[in-house]
């Protein structure tokens, strides 16, 4: 429901890259865009994205404090009837959702009926959650809506779970696994679709109405609102059909179970005068729907580590920031099988957008959100770039290797182990960071441990977005205010790296290797059956590995209902990853098994080094859970 545009689709691809992605969601690389110089020619422009990227329909809102500048629907609501998409049709808004679970809080928190810090167990002890630091650190509200309680994101099977009418208590307990405490709570942001709910089920209990009620009396109404809805539309609304990204092959619609984290449909106009609520500071045609300290509240984050130290860049209560070609953001995005939504605003400058399409196209989608930003900010000033402040007397003791410490998935650490890692070190009053991601990124020093990144092929950053972190626990990197690095030992980090190396080298030269063996036993001369088994072994293995890349890779737009519910391909998943087990270990057997007289030494050799690495990704497979994995479970 949020994700770097598409939910769990491509995992491989997303995951690889997932960390460094996040790091740098305020980064993007792309092509100069030529900004509109009218409403008629942003139109044009996006007119022609949608024609070029295959996409049906866009639903777009352009707000300036003292009113909308242009609502309106481009395209098609629906292929099939050729419906055309107008400022009424109602599109899926994902994790945007999520703001209406924080502005419930908020009221309830100005009405004495709970606080922020209020500990979640002690207002809904029925919900579920394991936190080994509850005695001196509990779960508290604000980490349920600043994505601190160190929760896992929700699991595939509870993606797949559709239910239309479940209640809120009953989506918890049908599988509550995913809500452990990593870490300690309070520390670390990763972005977790189950804390937003939980925070809706607390104004349940203490309302005593259904959260979606609860909305639409105290916020949809008051706000203007008049057709957005946490359920399926009906007919009478005309909602848009969302779509694979081809553009033509409808998705069905997604029952989410945890309706607060990302159910809401909204039209154009529900959106305009959405912003209008923001830039207004919680005021809409003069009524004050909510105080405009609770708007500040929720733009600042409070409750990492970073946020604590001053650090005002990431995310607040279900709100967060962006830096975009220099400009400072504040909003949300959302996504969902088949749609992708973005609505953010510059609270100084008074100006806001909103944008939806209903196909899965992220790389259109980002092009669209490029089109109207530079529209939005053609004549506007860049904020002021903060002066640079001296290194501190401490800086270079930061310096060294880190890795990924704050996984949003913990299925997926294993990858972020691997591949997050990245080499600190100072010079010239600058912090140089070199990654998989960008070679030698720059930061400049602000205040204190607080630097501002200075990219090299866009504006700089007008505002630190990096702390550095020093505490009994360690000495960390915090981006944004929602990734987090651990500095490592040099001597792991080095022995992590080679064995890694290691055993890709090791998997590359088997397929390498594997056509030439096989070709040549097809000759009677060059057939050793006594090698055969120590070859054969190997290969499979490597093939297993493929098969659980190729299958994921193959689930496509429909990963979370394969994947998420017991079907042909979470159990191929499952048992390819056994197969990968059992053929490593098998290969250490032939290998070991195989008279040392009837082997050629370079064969055992090679088969022992192969074996080795192959035994190394077993084990660390086990180690995360990957042998075995039960996606559905």
């Amino acid at each position: 429901m949020k994700n770097k545009f598409k939910i769990l689709n491509t995992v491989i691809v997303s995951f690889l890259f997932c960390f460094f992605s996040s790091v740098c969601a305020s980064q993007e690389n792309s092509d100069k865009i030529l900004p509109a110089q009218s409403i008629e020619e942003l139109q044009k422009q996006l007119e022609q994205t949608l024609k070029e990227a295959h996409i049906p329909g866009l639903s777009v809102a352009i707000v300036h404090r003292d009113g909308p500048q242009w609502v309106t629907g481009l395209g098609l609501a629906d292929v099939a009837s050729n419906r055309a998409a107008t400022a009424e049709t109602l599109f899926r808004i994902g994790s945007t959702s999520k703001a209406f679970a924080s502005l419930a809080i908020l009221r309830l928190a100005d009405q004495a009926k709970l606080s922020l810090d209020d500990p979640v167990h002690k207002l809904v002890p029925e919900v579920w959650f394991e936190n080994q630091w509850e005695a001196s650190d509990p779960i508290r509200v604000v980490n349920l809506l600043e994505h601190t309680t160190g929760w896992d994101d929700m699991h595939f099977r509870e993606y797949a779970k559709e239910d239309a009418t479940i209640g809120l208590l009953e989506a918890f307990d049908y599988d509550h696994h995913s809500r452990i405490s990593r870490w300690r709570p309070g520390t670390r942001h990763a972005y977790c679709n189950s804390g937003p709910a939980v925070a809706a089920y607390i104004v349940e209990k203490i309302t005593g109405q259904r959260f979606e009620d609860y909305v639409e009396q105290n916020f949809f109404k008051p706000i203007g609102m008049k057709t957005a809805t946490y359920f399926q539309p009906t007919a009478e609304l005309a909602a848009a059909t969302l779509y694979h990204d081809d553009g033509r092959t409808p998705c069905p619609y997604w029952h989410i179970i945890y309706r607060p984290a990302g159910s809401i449909n909204a039209s154009a106009n529900d959106m305009a005068n959405y912003l209008l609520f923001y830039l207004n500071r919680g005021n809409i045609n003069g009524i004050q729907v909510i105080p405009a300290m609770d708007m500040d509240r929720m733009e600042i984050p409070a409750s990492t580590w970073a946020a604590k130290e001053g650090l005002k860049m990431g995310y607040g209560l279900s709100n967060y920031w962006t830096v975009q070609d220099g400009f400072v953001y504040h909003g949300h995005n959302g996504g969902l099988e088949g749609g992708l939504t973005e609505m953010a605003y510059m609270p100084d400058i008074g100006i806001g957008y909103f944008y939806s399409i209903n196909t899965g196209n992220g790389e259109a989608f980002g092009k669209i959100g490029k089109i109207i930003r530079a529209y939005i900010t053609n004549n506007l000033s860049k904020p002021a770039i903060p002066p640079i402040a001296p290194l501190s007397a401490q800086a270079n003791e930061y310096a060294g290797w880190y890795e990924s410490d704050s996984p949003r998935e913990e299925l997926f650490s294993f990858l972020e182990r691997l591949i997050g890692k990245a080499y600190i070190h100072f010079g010239d009053n600058k912090l140089f960071m070199t990654s998989l991601n960008e070679r030698k990124a720059t930061f400049l020093p602000v205040a204190d441990n607080q630097f501002r990144y200075v990219p090299s092929d866009h504006p700089p950053e007008p505002i630190p977005t990096l702390a550095l972190i020093d505490n009994a626990e360690g000495r960390f990197i915090q981006f944004y205010g929602m990734a987090t690095m651990k500095r490592i030992p040099t001597g792991l980090a080095i022995s992590e790296i080679v064995i890694t190396g290691f055993v890709l080298l090791s998997v590359i030269s088997i397929l390498i290797y594997a056509p030439f063996w096989i070709i040549g036993g097809l000759r009677k001369k060059r057939r050793r059956p006594l090698e055969r088994m120590m070859r054969i072994w190997p290969l499979a293995a490597v093939l297993s590995l493929i098969s659980i890349v190729s299958i994921i890779s193959c689930c496509g737009s429909d990963i979370i209902p394969r994947l998420g519910n017991l079907t042909i391909w979470s159990f191929s998943l499952f048992l390819a990853t056994i197969v990968f087990a059992v053929a490593s270990i098998a290969s250490v057997i032939a290998m070991w098994r195989t008279p040392k007289q009837e082997v050629r030494p370079r064969v055992r050799m090679y088969s022992m080094i192969v074996s080795a690495a192959l035994m190394i990704a077993t084990a660390y497979f086990t180690y995360w859970g990957i042998i075995g994995l039960r996606t559905w479970a």
